[in-house]
């Protein structure tokens, strides 16, 4: 996740939320970044960085994908929400986080995954981008296949590990920038290992910090950032509702809202969408995955 100042102190209610994505205590700070503007190009497959294994050849479909332009030095964009037009469209996205230390506790029956989300959303016909640590994928390879092979997702890239790329990060240990390129590779590598097909070049920052350096450290994996305007606030929360009225008060035309699709760390999503998603419909919204939203602005 990332994040400007206003959504740092939208956060601060939601230390937890942060938490959620493996973080601790902390605050991160501001970034110096803003969000760039849309652009109509589309993407080619990442860079692998110096040091990375090789990508593996990227689906023809990735071709169309809506990307943003570079900066000043090839400075990744960073993408928060649609700003053009007035259409009652929403992204809803859900980081599957889960670290890089993380398995003895998979071993020991902790649940970094949330199948129930996923089976939800496919009933109710919500198309959804799910950001996707390479971990998780490894851990959850099955998962990751039938999510990146359902024309109705997408998996974008929320880093390998999970560590911070910028500091302070809510406790998250940090990833040396010279590694950060290849760590966003590998986790498109992991992705492509499990067999998904439906991967777009957008990456979100653990914990939603990022700063100046990360931005041109990315330069050589050639994604475009996407953030939010809308926090959902269910990491630890144990009150569907309170989730639910969070999304539903901040959503509007054109919002990208952020969830958790992780069952030990946000056990209340799964129960919250099966509210939010037909009172936003009853409101005249329609679910777009990040590209939809994305390509018209």
């Amino acid at each position: 996740m990332t994040f400007s100042v206003r959504k740092v102190a939208a956060l601060g209610l939601l230390g937890a939320a942060l938490a959620g994505c493996g973080a601790g205590a902390g605050t991160p700070s501001p970034p110096s970044a803003r969000t760039a503007t849309a652009s109509p190009a589309t993407t080619a497959p990442p860079t692998a960085a110096p040091g990375a294994r090789p990508a593996k050849p990227a689906p023809a479909a990735r071709a169309a994908v809506p990307t943003m332009a570079a900066g000043p030095q090839g400075r990744t964009p960073v993408y928060e929400r649609r700003t053009g037009g007035g259409e009652k469209v929403v992204a809803l996205t859900f980081d599957a986080d889960m670290t890089a230390d993380q398995g003895p506790r998979a071993a020991r029956g902790e649940r970094f995954d949330n199948p129930g989300l996923i089976a939800t959303l496919r009933r109710l016909k919500v198309d959804a981008t799910v950001f996707m640590t390479g971990r998780w994928a490894e851990e959850y390879p099955d998962q990751a296949r039938s999510i990146g092979t359902d024309p109705r997702f997408e998996i974008a890239n929320h880093s390998y590990s999970h560590y911070a790329f910028a500091e302070p990060c809510y406790g998250l240990p940090a990833v040396a920038e010279p590694d950060m390129a290849a760590d966003v590779q590998r986790a498109f590598d992991a992705f492509r290992d499990a067999g998904a097909v439906n991967v777009v070049p957008y990456f979100r920052f653990p914990g939603g910090c990022y700063d100046d350096t990360a931005l041109h450290a990315l330069a050589p994996a050639r994604v475009t950032a996407v953030q939010w305007d809308v926090v959902g606030g269910d990491a630890f929360a144990k009150d569907p509702d309170a989730v639910a009225e969070q999304v539903l008060s901040g959503v509007r035309p054109g919002s990208l809202v952020v969830l958790h699709c992780t069952r030990s760390a946000a056990p209340a999503t799964e129960r919250a969408i099966r509210r939010i998603v037909p009172e936003l419909r009853a409101r005249g919204y329609r679910f777009v995955k990040v590209s939809e939203l994305m390509r018209a602005g």
